[in-house]
């Protein structure tokens, strides 16, 4: 006769089903504690992206300066020019500051506040966001997918090199937005050949990322060097290749030159005798909330430091 199942002893058997029923649970517990580690494992891995995603401000109106850059009279004047160009277009430009990204950087972070924000027209996506990070030294133009095509990379990087980048350094932070600000509407409005017009300028006149400060400091010192070393040098070369008058009188040059034997100074003048000559010597905004319809960006626009 056939016989199916286990053979044996009835006491064997049940040992032998007792174990295979205790297997059976401890593989099941091993699956268990296996899934609930690698689910802990993947949320312990979330924590360090999570913790580089800073926080979005509120959109509360044309002009959220989080970071207290923006002086009161700047920050209104903003507002009105903002609103003002906004109800003539229909375009929607917005300024942020926050004090820092903290360890997020700017372009993902810029393009998240665009999108959570709606910025532009529903249809349109006519949105343009300045950002401004000071603890970061960082700052961005972020453009919405309708504006891509006349406020182009180009621009918003000739925008934040020529007028941002010195006013920044100079510690001048709200003139510096309030003129990057007149350029983006300079160029949305059609004038961008203008602004790259500008910018060949500032390269040929080698005064690109100078600020004011700068370029009176680089003045006074040309001048103080042509002084200086123009009186050391008609001190010396009349005596060199000018020709002898007489005791300390020499010409050069046109000009004649009277040299003190005992002092050792001299005076120079036009050979006709003239007066004059040279001596030489050492020597967050009001407005309330709004919030457009758009809020596309595909990260076109311009990123910059200082």
């Amino acid at each position: 006769m056939r016989t199916t199942g286990v053979a044996g002893p009835p006491g064997k058997v049940a040992e032998m089903a007792l174990s295979a029923s205790v297997w059976s649970g401890e593989n099941g517990v091993r699956k268990r504690l296996g899934l609930h580690a690698i689910v802990t494992l993947f949320c312990f891995l979330l924590v360090p992206f999570a913790a580089l995603a800073a926080e979005l401000p509120a959109l509360t109106g044309r002009v959220v300066d989080n970071a207290g850059i923006i002086d009161a009279a700047t920050e209104a004047e903003l507002v009105q020019k903002l609103a003002a160009f906004e109800q003539k277009s229909s375009d929607q430009i917005v300024v942020a500051t926050i004090p820092s990204l903290d360890g997020e950087e700017i372009e993902p972070y810029a393009n998240r506040l665009f999108r959570a924000w709606k910025l532009g027209q529903a249809g349109e996506d006519n949105g343009v966001l300045l950002i401004v990070a000071p603890n970061d030294r960082r700052m961005r133009i972020e453009v919405g997918y309708g504006l891509e095509g006349v406020l182009t990379d180009l621009h918003t990087k000739l925008i934040i090199e020529n007028t941002m980048v010195p006013a920044f350094r100079a510690g001048d932070f709200a003139g510096g937005i309030s003129r990057a600000v007149d350029d983006v509407v300079m160029v949305v409005e059609g004038e961008g050949a203008e602004l790259e017009a500008r910018a060949k300028r500032n390269e040929q006149t080698g005064i690109s990322g100078m600020s004011e400060d700068d370029i009176i400091f680089f003045v006074f010192i040309a001048l103080w060097a042509v002084l200086f070393v123009g009186g050391i040098a008609m001190a010396i070369l009349p005596r060199i290749y000018g020709r002898k008058l007489g005791p300390g009188r020499y010409t050069w040059l046109g000009m004649t030159f009277n040299y003190n034997q005992r002092s050792g100074s001299s005076s120079g003048g036009w050979s006709s005798g003239g007066g004059g000559g040279w001596s030489s010597g050492g020597g967050s905004s009001g407005g309330g909330g709004f919030s457009g319809g758009g809020g596309s960006s595909g990260g076109g626009g311009s990123s910059g430091s200082w």
